[in-house]
C-alpha cells in the first residue's frame, strides 16, 4: 500500500503553505484505525492540497496515492477519500451546476501552463533552516496576469486528470456494501464528461440494482445516481417523476432539463418549479440526503430554471420570489444570483434609478428584498457577500437602504 509515496521529492512541490513534504504523513494517516487522527489528516489535506477551492502543484501528485487508497478494501473511510477526490477534480459544485464541468473550456485556458510550471523554482531556497526563503510566490507574482491565469489552470487540469485516472475504481465503488460510499461515487462521476459512456452504463447498473428487492440502497443514492446520469448527457426515465419519493421525483426533474432543456415536458417543468419555489425545511432526512450543491435541493432546482427557455422566464422568476423571503446564507446568493439575471437580462440599472421607472421584474424583486430579513443574513449576521451581490446590479447594498429607495415611489 502506498508504494513509491517516498520516491517523490515532495519538498520540491508546492501547496498552500509552500513545500508539501508534509503530506505522505497525511497520506498515510488516512489508513489509522484511529478515527481522530484520520480526521485530522483529512481536514489538513484539505487545507493545503485543496485551499479554498484552490489547487497546487502538490495536488496532482497526491491524487493517485488516494486513488490507491480508495479500491483497497481495507481503507477505514472511503466516502471521505471519495469526497476529497471530488473537490479536487472541481473545486466547489456551485460554479458549474446545472450545466455540469466544462472540461473543454478549462483545457483551452491551460494551454502554455505546463512551461510556466516546469519553469518555477523549488518552494524553498537557502542552505539550512536559517536561511530558507520562500520564492514560489515570487516567480508566480513575476509572471503577467494572462501567464498566471495559464499556469492555474494547467495546475487545475493536471489535477482533474489524475482524478479522471481514478474513473474506473469509481465505478467498480458503486457496488460498495455502504450506501453512503456508492452515493459519493456516484457524485463523483458526474463531473466526468468525457468518460460519459462508460459512467452512464455503470451508473445504470448500479440504479438497477439498488431496486432489486432484497438490497438496501436508499432514496438519496438513487437520487444521486439520477441526477449524475443527466449531467452525463442521459436523462432519467420519465416513469420517475411518478415515484412516490419526493427526492426521486426531484432528480429526475434535474436530470431531464439537464438533457432536454427548452424541450422538457410538462411533468418535468411543473415538478422543477414546485422545488424552486419551495420554502427549505429543516434538512432531508438522512437517507435523501444527496451532494450536489450541498444538499440544497431547492436551491439546484432554481438554477436549473434557466434551462427551461424564455418561454417559461415568468413562472420561473414568481418561484424563486416566492422562495427568496425564507432562505439565508449561500441558499441566498444561489436564488439572488437566478433571480437578478431573470430581471437584470440587459446588465445592471444605471447609478441613480427611480424605483419608480425600474422594470416590473426588477420593482418586484426590490420589494421582495425590502420586506424580507432573511435573505440579507447568514447565521443571524448581515451577509456581505449578498449585500455586494446586489449592489453589483446597480441595487442599494441592505435592507434598511432598500427600504428607503422604495419609498421614493412618485
Amino acid at each position: 500500500m502506498l508504494d513509491g509515496l517516498d520516491d517523490i521529492d515532495w519538498a520540491r512541490l508546492g501547496h498552500a503553505y509552500g513545500a508539501a513534504d508534509d503530506v505522505p504523513d497525511q497520506l498515510r494517516a488516512l489508513l489509522s484505525p484511529d478515527p481522530g487522527t484520520r480526521d485530522d489528516a483529512l481536514g489538513e489535506l484539505y487545507t493545503n492540497v485543496f485551499h479554498q477551492g484552490s489547487r497546487f502543484e502538490a495536488s496532482a501528485y497526491a491524487v493517485p496515492f488516494l486513488v490507491e487508497l480508495l479500491a483497497d478494501p481495507a481503507t477505514p473511510d472511503p466516502a471521505a477519500v471519495l469526497g476529497l477526490l471530488s473537490a479536487l477534480a472541481i473545486g466547489y459544485d456551485e460554479g458549474f451546476l446545472p450545466e455540469g464541468f466544462p472540461v473543454a473550456e478549462y483545457r483551452r485556458a491551460a494551454e502554455g501552463g505546463r512551461e510556466l510550471l516546469d519553469a518555477k523554482p523549488p518552494p524553498w531556497t537557502g542552505a539550512d533552516e536559517s536561511e530558507k526563503e520562500y520564492v514560489e510566490y515570487t516567480y508566480v507574482e513575476s509572471l503577467s496576469a494572462a501567464d498566471q491565469g495559464r499556469l492555474w489552470a494547467y495546475v487545475e487540469v493536471a489535477t482533474y486528470d489524475a482524478v479522471r485516472a481514478g474513473v474506473p475504481v469509481f465505478r467498480t465503488v458503486l457496488t460498495h456494501p455502504d450506501a453512503s460510499v456508492r452515493t459519493v461515487a456516484a457524485y463523483a462521476l458526474a463531473w466526468f464528461p468525457e468518460e460519459a459512456d462508460g459512467s452512464v452504463s455503470a451508473l445504470a447498473g448500479a440504479i438497477d440494482a439498488a431496486q432489486e428487492p432484497g438490497v438496501e440502497s436508499t432514496p438519496g443514492e438513487m437520487a444521486t445516481m439520477l441526477v449524475a446520469s443527466g449531467l452525463l448527457g442521459a436523462a432519467p426515465d420519465v416513469r420517475w417523476l411518478a415515484d412516490p419519493r419526493p427526492v426521486l421525483r426531484w432528480a429526475a426533474a434535474i436530470g431531464r432539463v439537464r438533457v432536454l432543456g427548452a424541450a422538457a415536458d410538462p411533468a418535468t417543468v411543473e415538478e422543477l418549479l414546485s422545488w424552486a419555489s419551495a420554502p427549505p425545511d429543516d434538512g432531508p432526512v438522512e437517507d435523501e440526503w444527496v451532494p450536489f450543491l450541498d444538499g440544497d435541493r431547492g436551491g439546484y432546482a432554481g438554477l436549473a430554471l434557466r434551462q427551461l427557455g424564455p418561454q417559461h422566464e415568468d413562472r420561473a422568476f414568481d418561484a424563486l420570489l416566492d422562495r427568496l423571503p425564507a432562505v439565508s446564507g449561500e441558499r441566498s446568493l444561489t436564488v439572488l444570483g437566478v433571480a437578478l439575471r431573470l430581471a437584470f437580462p440587459d446588465g445592471p440599472a444605471a447609478a441613480g434609478t427611480p424605483v419608480g421607472v425600474l422594470p416590473p421584474r426588477q420593482r418586484r424583486l426590490a420589494e421582495v428584498l425590502g420586506r424580507s430579513t432573511e435573505p440579507w443574513l447568514i447565521d443571524g449576521q448581515e451577509f456581505g457577500n449578498v449585500a455586494m451581490l446586489v449592489g453589483e446590479y446597480g441595487l442599494p447594498r441592505s435592507r434598511e437602504a432598500m427600504l428607503t429607495y422604495l419609498e421614493r415611489v412618485p
